[in-house]
């Protein structure tokens, strides 16, 4: 199993942070549309790494697809064919008042969007017309002057993040994989979103041979007392955050937890971020998250999502030692 990892450095240090996950032997990184463009690391990093590249996720929804398919196209280039583009959605508050763009119907939107972003760049890599005409957006003009033509390393594929049923089937039925979203347990992953997938691509009439699944997962990595009890205060808050939002309340439903949403909404509202993490206990931790030396963390990776090719793991709050996160690696990759 491959190990993804977040590309998390300041701009200005994005190459050696890159080299340092190398000589550890990270297989790839992600770039997060947080507080900085979720492309432009990754273009920057692109020409001096030779590690799998990946935006974990690019909000699509502010975006025209003809903007994320050139963006595409041009990563695919500069990493000479190690590209794959994520895209989510994002919720509505965010779409709304911090992207101010327009919010309806997501999963029908995120559906076009990754068929109209897969279309183009087919047109370009074939030459045939472009014609996509969508509910949402229609992409029939592309003057030889802005198309760049067959890209040497190919199509980069295209993923859709999702953790609802709707927009798990829109994955499985017009994206070239899923990426599991980080908030999630193995009882969710086994009763809802698998299944979820093989509804959608049974509908698609696809194959989950020729379908991608990409868990995420937090982690709580660490060999002594000291390092585990640091890394559950990091992972706890994030799992708090998560907890609190609506969208995400059906993880919370599977594991007989509900009530805990609308207490840490409360909370959010007030900005009592360290009271939100007190109502996270070692036992929500170890089912939202992964807990343990490397070793044991890749074991119940292995575990909660079968036998997937890789997996993007997230550590919230706190940085591994490096030779924690070279064993985590390494640990994966025995994983038959």
């Amino acid at each position: 199993m491959l190990l993804d990892v977040q590309l998390d450095a300041r701009p200005d240090q994005l190459a050696a942070r890159a080299a340092e996950f190398t000589a550890l032997g990270v297989d790839g990184l992600f770039t997060f549309e947080g507080a900085h463009d979720v492309f432009v690391p990754l273009a920057a990093v692109a020409p001096t790494t030779d590690l799998d590249l990946m935006t974990n996720v690019a909000v699509a929804l502010p975006r025209s697809p003809l903007h994320a398919a050139h963006a595409a196209y041009d990563l695919q280039l500069l990493s000479r064919g190690r590209f794959r583009l994520g895209l989510g959605s994002q919720i509505r508050p965010h779409i709304e008042h911090r992207y101010g763009a327009q919010w309806s119907r997501p999963a029908a939107r995120m559906g076009e969007f990754v068929s109209a972003v897969k279309t183009i760049l087919q047109a370009w890599q074939t030459g045939e017309r472009l014609n996509f005409r969508g509910e949402f957006t229609r992409h029939t003009l592309m003057p030889p002057a802005f198309d760049p033509g067959p890209n040497p390393y190919g199509v980069p594929p295209v993923l859709l993040g999702a953790l609802g049923p709707l927009m798990t089937r829109t994955a499985a039925a017009t994206a070239d994989g899923l990426l599991v979203m980080p908030f999630n347990s193995a009882r969710h992953f086994r009763d809802r979103t698998m299944p979820a997938v093989l509804d959608g691509l049974e509908r698609a009439g696809r194959d989950l041979a020729d379908f991608t699944v990409i868990p995420q997962v937090m982690a709580a990595v660490g060999r002594t007392g000291a390092e585990l009890d640091r890394a559950r205060a990091g992972v706890r808050k994030l799992i708090a955050f998560y907890a609190s939002t609506p969208a995400y309340l059906p993880v919370l439903e599977v594991e007989g937890r509900p009530d805990l949403q609308p207490l840490l909404d409360t909370l959010a509202k007030r900005a009592a971020f360290e009271e939100m993490a007190e109502l996270i206990d070692d036992d929500l931790v170890s089912t939202f998250a992964v807990v343990g030396t490397p070793e044991e963390c890749a074991t119940e990776i292995a575990v909660r999502f079968g036998p997937v090719d890789r997996v993007c793991v997230y550590f919230p709050g706190y940085t591994p030692a490096p030779e924690h996160l070279a064993d985590l690696a390494r640990a994966l990759h025995a994983v038959s």
